[in-house]
């Protein structure tokens, strides 16, 4: 039997520029409610030049990364680069610097939190009420990813576009109250304030503004023409990050100057400072007149309410990567075992998060900044390098999108963005390591512990250190490659079977959003059909999430409830209606109270509107499916 192998058969394509551009700037977006403090700690009156020149760096880095995924429009960012260029430990190890920012982005966005909800109870904004709330804060996500409640795509959408004009706004108003040239220059004594040293770890601690371009790159399966709407994307919000970040430090720094070698932009709120709510403490400074109590509640609740969305963004992350990490053998299958009932990856969810809120315990702001500098820093630098090794190993291979500028070296034509955005990256990694002792030894024990993990784990499967080994998923028995614009995949009870959904998502056809999952609750004729079962309808719609997790958007899904024996004639009434091209069911096991499901499969082969691929329900390495 022929193997299907589509180039890409996880999500469905049906995401434009703007879809792409409005998710991403969302995550992007929310750094500024905290980098700015971060930098300003460091840099003082050069935190203007800092995201100036963190900007040209992250410039270089879009390009990369959009000629990249243009090249393979597959998730995985800097991980999927460095396995198509080098081999399967590079990959293990930017997607092991991606999940070191992923926990941080959890921790920090947590961290913040409380700080923009001080506005309300003054305790929040400094520790340790900011520790036990930003740990509350991951503790309570964590449930809530645990059990499996969706995301709110269109809020998140919502605030993403009120945060960059929130923000825009804050630069239009500032240049007309606060903004002062003569103070940004008066606020520089180079060599001293800041000294050199201070200057140099900023500049990657400002990149912490701009790592949330990976957001892109890992949407990239669900991107319509992606040759041209990730580009387009990448490069809308290089521009809008980029705008706000050349303006809004200097609206800062104008409004809170630097005296006596510091600025209350980077002190702490216990002295009367804002570091830790620095957009709050700009509005706080601007004379806003009888706005501005109402401004700074404002500001106080979008800051705190997008800072949770970017924390629980980062557990979906952290989910998504760990199951994306166990499908190549880079981690023990153990992380990526789904909860028996919520059917979601619990264990990397728990253990991640718990990590995360270690971090928070020290109450040092700074320090995580550092942190998350170090895993960016080093998935840039991989995929930088990734992208000139593609340009000598595959010179001919098509690259829907070609980044801008050649450099000649040894005779050979190489990316000029990508090798001045690798120095810049590399350069920034060194700096933020070699200058700061704690960053060493923190980044030095999370490398270790990943590669050993990696290694142990992959002798032990009996696998090299560099071979890409996948998980193989079920073979289809058609002979050839077979799309299906539609698909309904059919649960009873607690039926569920991964495995069956994993199939879906194979063999749907790329352009459509073509699978629905159905689950009926069977509920006995001496109870009305419209009982209430909360036990059973928590679980079905467990299922629904779960298959969400695996097929991404493309999955839609509902409950109903039936009586016994009605189940096939209403699995078959929904294919009619959906007009599904393919059902998708587990055969039943051979046990008891196996009747009513070997009823129900056997009334939807009977009437089968479409082909019926079975999926079989028997444990083991060799799973099978059989199609009517």
């Amino acid at each position: 039997m022929a193997e299907r192998r589509p180039k890409h058969q996880s999500l469905e394509r049906v995401l434009g520029t703007g879809a792409l551009f409005s998710t991403a700037y969302g995550n992007v977006g929310s750094s500024i409610y905290y980098a700015l403090g971060l930098v300003a700690a460091y840099a003082l009156g050069m935190t203007p030049v800092v995201f100036i020149v963190s900007g040209l760096i992250f410039a270089a880095t879009a390009a990369t990364y959009a000629e990249a995924t243009a090249m393979y429009p597959e998730a995985g960012g800097s991980s999927s680069f460095a396995r198509h260029a080098f081999n399967e430990f590079w990959s293990f190890v930017a997607a092991w610097g991606q999940m070191l920012n992923y926990v941080v982005t959890v921790a920090i966005s947590a961290f913040f939190v409380p700080h923009y909800l001080g506005v309300f109870w003054e305790p929040l904004r400094h520790s340790p009420g900011d520790i036990f709330f930003g740990i509350g804060v991951v503790v309570v996500l964590g449930a809530i990813n645990v059990v499996g409640v969706k995301e709110a795509a269109g809020l998140n959408v919502f605030l993403a576009v009120a945060d960059f004009a929130t923000q825009l706004l804050l630069v239009v108003v500032g240049f007309f109250l606060v903004f002062s040239p003569e103070t940004l220059v008066d606020n520089v004594d180079f060599g001293r304030y800041p000294t050199v040293s201070n200057f140099l770890i900023a500049i990657p601690i400002g990149m912490v503004a701009y790592t949330g371009i990976e957001t892109i790159s890992n949407m990239a399966e669900e991107a319509r023409d992606y040759g041209r709407t990730i580009p387009r994307s990448i490069g809308f919000v290089v521009a809008a990050v980029v705008a706000i970040y050349a303006f809004l430090p200097s609206i800062a720094l104008s409004a809170m100057p630097v005296r006596n070698g510091t600025t209350i932009l980077a002190v702490s709120e216990e002295k009367g400072g804002f570091a830790g709510d620095p957009i709050l403490g700009v509005v706080k400074n601007m004379d806003l007149g009888f706005l501005q109590d109402a401004a700074e509640i404002y500001v106080g609740i979008l800051a705190a309410t997008i800072l949770f969305i970017a924390t629980n963004a980062g557990l979906i992350g952290v989910s998504r990567l760990t199951y994306s990490m166990g499908q190549y053998r880079q981690l023990p299958e153990q992380l990526r075992r789904l909860h028996p009932r919520f059917r979601t990856p619990y264990i990397a969810i728990l253990l991640f998060g718990g990590v995360a809120c270690l971090t928070m315990i020290p109450g040092k702001a700074t320090f995580l900044g550092q942190i998350y500098a170090f895993g960016a820093m080093l998935s840039f630098t991989i995929a930088h390098v990734a992208v000139i090794g593609l340009r000598l190993t595959q010179p001919d291979r098509e690259r829907p999108y070609r980044g801008p500028g050649q450099i000649r070296i040894a005779g050979r034509d190489l990316p000029l963005f990508a090798v001045l955005g690798g120095l810049g990256t590399l350069l920034a990694w060194v700096v933020v390591t070699v200058l700061n002792l704690g960053t060493l030894i923190a980044g030095a024990v999370w490398l270790s512990i990943g590669v050993t993990t990696y290694v142990v784990y992959r002798r032990r499967q009996g696998l090299g250190l560099t071979q890409t080994a996948k998980i193989v998923v079920p073979k289809p028995v058609v002979e050839h490659e077979v799309e299906y614009e539609s698909i309904l995949v059919a649960f009873e009870d607690d039926a569920y079977s991964p495995d069956a959904v994993v199939t879906a998502v194979k063999l749907a056809a790329r352009r459509r959003r073509g699978i629905h999952v159905l689950v009926l609750i069977t509920v006995p004729n001496t109870s009305p059909i419209d009982a209430s079962l909360p036990e059973q309808e928590a679980s079905a719609q467990a299922t629904i999430d779960s298959a969400h997790v695996i097929g991404g958007r493309r999955v839609t899904g509902h409950w109903e409830k039936v009586r016994p024996g009605e189940a096939g004639r209403r699995i078959v009434d929904e294919a009619r209606e959906i007009r599904a091209r393919a059902i998708v069911m587990t055969a039943p096991r051979h046990r008891a109270g196996a009747t009513t499901l070997g009823r129900t499969l056997e009334t939807v082969l009977a009437e089968r509107p479409c082909r019926v691929i079975i999926e079989s329900a028997e444990a083991g390495p060799e799973r099978r499916r059989a199609a009517a």
